[in-house]
């Protein structure tokens, strides 16, 4: 652990063994680390077949800043922890007695730094980038993870499109010692990025990465960072008062409802932000979806009385109290309702519909995702229109809208928690299933025609949901 001594220090050379390990290339060298291309030595386990190995080595020269030790400590201990794609593989990791090191996965390609020199970018690609990324952020915060150093070298993306989070030397474990808080009393992050409640030394809140995020689309859309490149505490203290001036002020090409989502990302208060990265991912996919406050419409900041009203509120600001990353998640959850327009009866209606009021009444943190199939041909045309030349899409997403009015009416909803899809596909059930995957759904709300021999013989829309289904799902019958 920190403090301890740290043993001697192996001069590393391409063709040494350490450990199980043989050192082939050194790729990278770096302020903090040295990254090594490695091959496993002796016998390569399954889960290691065909898996590109890189190795990350601290650099230790005398008198380094004792957090690149604490930091790798860190990143030792969460590593180990993490899985899925939205991080590299961990496969091993070395003693600080002898020569410290991680063993992971070399994720191929850059990072997103050198998109920043081509910005700013299309609007349509800042929100790619931005819901690839909050989905990684998602996925890592539900494995009690805050990243809490989200900037573009530290994001990396694979060849199947999903972002890679890399670096987890300043993150947060809710579950682990948090050695960074014990060890140091400064505010610890990358400037541009910090969060005003980072600032503050409160280091286990998820939505800190969402403002992170927030500044990363912000300088990718505009060309500028939002607050600068700060490096003093009361630089970074500036954020608590100063607002950014607003992108559209920057490129007035850009549409509001990205500058709607990056200002609610840069609220000072993380209660003002976006409450999951699922939520903010789910927002950034679905663009045409999202309603619009005085924030879209800004085009300068706040004159000098607004400021000086933002400063007296900054010097007595306390952070919110402490959270930690499952409380959270669990009361920021996406609910998903597939409502049958065309094969639902009244009474199936009803129940659905009060089985949904009754969750977001006990889930007040909750956006909830209308959604409904309108099925397709597999091969040949479809008719797209009725007899009279509507739009069957437009005709099935008025129906949903109607479906859901009076639970809009009965709990007072914000607009803000609730967004109408109409899917088109040739399967139901998978189309349900691809939804709640791709936005990260907690929960899904279906409704079950009665039983019939037919449907028990070939097999319900209900049952493969709940068979497919990676979240849960609740079965509502009439």
């Amino acid at each position: 652990m920190a403090g301890e001594s740290q043993g001697p220090r192996l001069r590393l050379e391409a063709g040494m063994q350490l450990d199980d390990f043989e050192l082939i290339e050194r790729l990278h060298q770096g302020g903090m680390a040295t990254l090594w291309s490695v091959r496993r030595i002796g016998p390569v386990p399954a889960e290691e077949q065909g898996l590109p190995l890189i190795m990350k080595v601290p650099r230790f020269k005398g008198g380094e800043d004792p957090a690149t030790i604490v930091g790798f400590e860190v990143e030792q201990m969460i590593m180990p922890r993490l899985t899925g794609p939205h991080v590299p593989c961990y496969v091993a990791r070395g003693d600080f007695t002898r020569q410290p090191y991680i063993v992971m996965e070399h994720v191929a390609g850059d990072t997103l730094k050198p998109r920043f020199d081509m910005a700013p970018l299309p609007v349509d690609e800042v929100a790619r980038i931005g819901a690839r990324v909050a989905q990684a952020l998602h996925a890592v915060h539900a494995q009690h993870v805050v990243h809490l150093d989200i900037k573009p070298s530290n994001i990396m993306f694979r060849d199947s499109g999903e972002a890679v989070l890399v670096d987890f030397g300043l993150s947060r474990h809710d579950q682990l010692p948090d050695l960074l808080e014990e060890e140091f009393e400064l505010p610890m992050g990358t400037g541009p990025y910090m969060s005003p409640e980072q600032v503050q030394f409160v280091r286990n809140d998820p939505r800190s990465d969402l403002f992170a995020l927030g500044v990363l689309m912000y300088h990718l859309a505009t060309g500028e960072r939002p607050f600068g490149q700060p490096s003093s505490v009361s630089g970074l203290r500036k954020r608590l008062y100063t607002e950014p001036v607003p992108p559209r002020a920057l490129v007035p090409s850009l549409p509001a409802w990205f500058q709607e989502v990056v200002l609610r990302c840069l609220e000072v208060s993380p209660e003002r932000r976006y409450q999951s990265a699922a939520q903010l991912a789910l927002d950034l996919q679905n663009p045409a979806q999202i309603p619009l406050t005085p924030r879209a419409e800004k085009v300068r900041t706040t004159g000098r009385l607004g400021k000086l009203r933002r400063w007296f509120k900054a010097i007595g600001h306390e952070p919110a109290p402490e959270t930690s990353v499952a409380k959270q998640l669990e009361r920021s959850p996406i609910i998903m309702v597939a409502i049958g327009v065309r094969n639902s009866t009244p009474a199936l209606d009803a129940k659905l519909l009060a089985t949904v009021r009754r969750i977001l009444m006990i889930e007040p943190g909750a956006r909830l995702a209308c959604v409904s199939v309108m099925k397709i041909n597999r091969v040949g045309m479809d008719k797209l229109t009725d007899d009279e030349g509507h739009s069957l899409h437009v005709k099935q997403l008025v129906a949903i809208r109607h479906w859901a009015r009076p639970l809009q009416q009965a709990l007072a909803m914000d607009e803000q928690r609730l967004t109408f899809h109409v899917l088109e596909s040739p399967d139901t059930a998978v189309a349900i299933v691809d939804f709640a995957t791709k936005n990260q759904v907690d929960h899904i709300v279906m409704g079950a025609r009665g039983n019939s021999s037919l449907r028990r013989y070939l097999g319900s829309v209900s049952a493969q949901v709940v068979a497919e289904a990676q979240c849960s799902v609740t079965v509502v019958r009439a």
